[in-house]
């Protein structure tokens, strides 16, 4: 048994570390496209790469009739209005910002859950949510006071946010008929349709004129199949190996790495602010999840 929780760990580490430089490699696709024509071109790389998946394992499931209008709707959740509020926010912001503020999803998540299913929400996950909005605030706010980052690029991650919420709830409830990945697989191909009509409108033009380079195609292919695929199975098997209590403790350590990652490659600076607003923020996480972690 002691042998076999090696690679379990390794599996969910570099999940966290694929999810991590997500961000990464977006904020260097935003230089070169808009974030409508990122996202339209990650989802076609990611849905085309799933079934191929889930055909040459031969796992293929017949969605049911009766659930074609909640996946539709859960994947204008997710991908759709997520992915417009978190590449637009990382537009306006920064990856370390961006990784923290979508890292405070677990703790609002028993807050849905007790509205949608009347689950109970912890004093501990009440705690944890006060101690993640000080750790916001230490990062986003300066010693006058006043934002350090656009507004604008709040809204959009706080929209990411409440998307990925709303997004939980139809997810907890298609998981009981359908595997994760045939769910992510459908999700993003319906995705790329909703997408396309924004691109072919505002963004084709712009697409044709940008010369593709080593950059653009290295940075585009590890966010659609390292960051969209293998994260999300590496995942999935630490999830089925160790649970999901255990595996969310793993969902922790992604503002780190994209922080690290920041720092290293996008010469992001980091403030004394923005390093004691993270951790803060990771505390306040970790605070709210040790109930669920002990049941």
């Amino acid at each position: 048994m002691q042998k076999f929780r090696l690679p379990v760990y390794f599996y969910g580490l570099f999940a966290m570390v694929f999810w991590g430089m997500s961000f990464i490699w977006t904020t260097i696709l935003l230089k070169y496209y808009p974030p409508v024509t990122i996202i339209f071109l990650r989802l076609i790389i990611s849905s085309c790469f799933l079934f191929l998946v889930i055909f040459l394992s031969g796992r293929s499931e017949q969605i049911k009739r009766k659930d074609m209008g909640w996946i539709l709707l859960s994947a204008l959740f997710n991908p759709f209005l997520y992915f417009l509020g978190e590449n637009n926010g990382l537009k306006f912001t920064s990856p370390a910002i961006t990784s923290v503020v979508i890292a405070t999803i677990p703790v609002f998540s028993p807050v849905v859950a007790y509205l949608s299913f009347r689950e109970k929400i912890s004093f501990l996950n009440i705690v944890g949510i006060f101690i993640c909005f000080a750790g916001l605030l230490i990062m986003l706010v300066n010693k006058h006071l006043s934002l350090e980052v656009n507004p604008l690029g709040l809204y959009f991650l706080g929209g990411a946010v409440i998307s990925a919420l709303f997004y939980s709830v139809l997810l907890r409830k298609l998981t009981y008929s359908y595997s994760a990945m045939t769910l992510i697989a459908w999700q993003n191909l319906i995705g790329v349709i909703l997408f396309m009509p924004l691109f072919l409108i505002y963004d084709r033009e712009n697409f044709f004129k940008v010369e593709m380079n080593s950059e653009i195609i290295t940075s585009l292919f590890l966010l659609a199949i390292v960051a969209s695929s293998l994260a999300f199975v590496f995942y999935a098997r630490t999830v089925k190996l160790l649970g999901i209590s255990k595996a969310n403790i793993f969902t922790n350590l992604i503002p780190v790495f994209t922080a690290i990652f920041s720092y290293f490659i996008l010469s992001e600076v980091l403030t004394k602010g923005k390093i004691t607003g993270i951790i803060i923020v990771i505390f306040g996480v970790f605070i709210s999840e040790i109930k669920k972690r002990q049941g």
